[in-house]
Protein backbone atom coordinates (compact mmCIF):
# COMPACT_ATOMS: atom_id res chain seq x y z
CA UNK A 1 0.00 0.00 0.00
CA UNK A 2 1.27 3.45 -0.86
CA UNK A 3 1.22 6.31 1.61
CA UNK A 4 -1.24 9.19 1.62
CA UNK A 5 -1.61 11.00 -1.71
CA UNK A 6 -2.84 14.63 -1.81
CA UNK A 7 -5.63 15.39 -4.28
CA UNK A 8 -6.19 18.82 -5.76
CA UNK A 9 -9.13 19.66 -8.02
CA UNK A 10 -9.09 22.64 -10.38
CA UNK A 11 -12.89 22.41 -10.73
CA UNK A 12 -13.39 23.04 -7.01
CA UNK A 13 -12.83 26.31 -5.17
CA UNK A 14 -9.24 26.87 -4.09
CA UNK A 15 -8.42 25.91 -0.52
CA UNK A 16 -8.68 28.91 1.80
CA UNK A 17 -6.10 27.59 4.23
CA UNK A 18 -3.14 25.24 4.58
CA UNK A 19 -4.87 22.04 3.46
CA UNK A 20 -5.60 20.00 0.34
CA UNK A 21 -8.99 19.19 -1.14
CA UNK A 22 -8.61 15.53 -0.23
CA UNK A 23 -6.18 12.79 0.69
CA UNK A 24 -6.24 9.38 -0.90
CA UNK A 25 -5.06 6.50 1.24
CA UNK A 26 -5.52 3.01 -0.15
CA UNK A 27 -9.03 2.69 -1.50
CA UNK A 28 -10.42 5.62 0.49
CA UNK A 29 -10.65 9.33 -0.24
CA UNK A 30 -10.84 11.65 2.77
CA UNK A 31 -12.35 14.93 1.55
CA UNK A 32 -11.79 18.18 3.41
CA UNK A 33 -14.82 20.24 4.31
CA UNK A 34 -16.40 21.89 1.28
CA UNK A 35 -17.89 25.34 1.55
CA UNK A 36 -20.55 26.61 -0.88
CA UNK A 37 -18.09 28.75 -2.83
CA UNK A 38 -18.35 29.38 -6.56
CA UNK A 39 -15.28 27.67 -8.08
CA UNK A 40 -14.80 30.43 -10.68
CA UNK A 41 -15.12 33.46 -8.41
CA UNK A 42 -14.53 32.16 -4.90
CA UNK A 43 -17.70 33.97 -3.82
CA UNK A 44 -20.13 32.44 -1.33
CA UNK A 45 -23.29 31.00 -2.93
CA UNK A 46 -25.76 31.65 -0.12
CA UNK A 47 -29.20 32.60 -1.39
CA UNK A 48 -30.64 29.78 0.73
CA UNK A 49 -29.55 26.90 2.94
CA UNK A 50 -30.58 24.54 0.14
CA UNK A 51 -28.34 26.39 -2.32
CA UNK A 52 -25.44 26.21 0.14
CA UNK A 53 -25.91 22.47 0.63
CA UNK A 54 -26.16 21.89 -3.13
CA UNK A 55 -23.07 24.01 -3.87
CA UNK A 56 -21.06 22.22 -1.18
CA UNK A 57 -22.06 18.85 -2.65
CA UNK A 58 -21.19 19.98 -6.19
CA UNK A 59 -17.76 21.09 -4.99
CA UNK A 60 -17.23 17.73 -3.27
CA UNK A 61 -18.26 16.02 -6.50
CA UNK A 62 -15.51 17.95 -8.34
CA UNK A 63 -12.95 16.80 -5.76
CA UNK A 64 -14.12 13.21 -6.14
CA UNK A 65 -13.86 13.45 -9.94
CA UNK A 66 -10.25 14.65 -9.63
CA UNK A 67 -9.53 11.48 -7.65
CA UNK A 68 -11.31 9.17 -10.10
CA UNK A 69 -14.52 8.58 -8.17
CA UNK A 70 -17.82 10.32 -7.42
CA UNK A 71 -20.20 10.86 -4.54
CA UNK A 72 -22.22 7.77 -5.43
CA UNK A 73 -19.31 5.97 -3.74
CA UNK A 74 -19.55 8.09 -0.57
CA UNK A 75 -19.47 6.04 2.59
CA UNK A 76 -19.90 8.77 5.19
CA UNK A 77 -20.69 12.48 5.09
CA UNK A 78 -20.68 15.14 7.77
CA UNK A 79 -22.87 18.22 7.38
CA UNK A 80 -21.97 21.22 9.53
CA UNK A 81 -24.48 24.04 9.80
CA UNK A 82 -24.90 27.23 11.74
CA UNK A 83 -28.68 26.96 11.35
CA UNK A 84 -30.15 23.71 12.65
CA UNK A 85 -33.54 25.38 12.36
CA UNK A 86 -33.10 25.06 8.58
CA UNK A 87 -32.33 21.34 8.77
CA UNK A 88 -35.36 20.42 6.63
CA UNK A 89 -34.18 22.72 3.82
CA UNK A 90 -30.66 21.27 3.93
CA UNK A 91 -32.11 17.76 4.05
CA UNK A 92 -34.26 18.41 0.99
CA UNK A 93 -31.26 19.51 -1.10
CA UNK A 94 -29.20 16.61 0.22
CA UNK A 95 -31.96 14.10 -0.62
CA UNK A 96 -32.26 15.49 -4.16
CA UNK A 97 -28.51 15.06 -4.67
CA UNK A 98 -28.59 11.46 -3.39
CA UNK A 99 -31.82 10.44 -5.14
CA UNK A 100 -31.07 6.72 -5.47
CA UNK A 101 -29.17 6.09 -2.25
CA UNK A 102 -27.54 8.06 0.55
CA UNK A 103 -24.40 7.35 2.55
CA UNK A 104 -24.15 7.35 6.33
CA UNK A 105 -24.32 10.92 7.63
CA UNK A 106 -23.97 13.06 10.70
CA UNK A 107 -25.26 16.63 10.97
CA UNK A 108 -23.64 18.94 13.50
CA UNK A 109 -24.73 22.40 14.60
CA UNK A 110 -21.81 24.80 14.90
CA UNK A 111 -21.45 28.40 16.04
CA UNK A 112 -19.69 29.63 12.90
CA UNK A 113 -18.11 28.51 9.63
CA UNK A 114 -15.42 30.13 7.46
CA UNK A 115 -16.48 32.95 5.13
CA UNK A 116 -19.80 33.26 7.00
CA UNK A 117 -21.12 30.14 5.27
CA UNK A 118 -24.05 28.39 6.92
CA UNK A 119 -23.23 24.93 5.50
CA UNK A 120 -20.03 22.93 5.09
CA UNK A 121 -19.86 19.25 4.13
CA UNK A 122 -17.01 16.73 4.23
CA UNK A 123 -16.89 13.13 3.02
CA UNK A 124 -15.17 9.78 3.09
CA UNK A 125 -15.49 8.16 -0.32
CA UNK A 126 -14.56 4.74 -1.69
CA UNK A 127 -12.20 4.71 -4.66
CA UNK A 128 -12.23 2.20 -7.50
CA UNK A 129 -9.53 -0.42 -6.94
CA UNK A 130 -7.95 0.40 -10.27
CA UNK A 131 -7.88 4.14 -9.53
CA UNK A 132 -4.80 6.36 -9.95
CA UNK A 133 -1.86 5.69 -7.66
CA UNK A 134 -0.38 9.15 -7.96
CA UNK A 135 -1.55 12.61 -7.07
CA UNK A 136 -4.52 13.68 -9.17
CA UNK A 137 -4.20 17.23 -10.41
CA UNK A 138 -7.11 17.94 -12.73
Amino acid sequence: MTGPIPISAHDAPAAIGPYVHAVRHGDLLFCSGSLPLDPATGELRNDSLAQEAEASLQNLQAVCAAAGTDLTNALRMTVYTTDLGGFAEINEAYAAFFASWAPARTTIGVAALPRDARVEIDAIVALPSAGPETSAMS
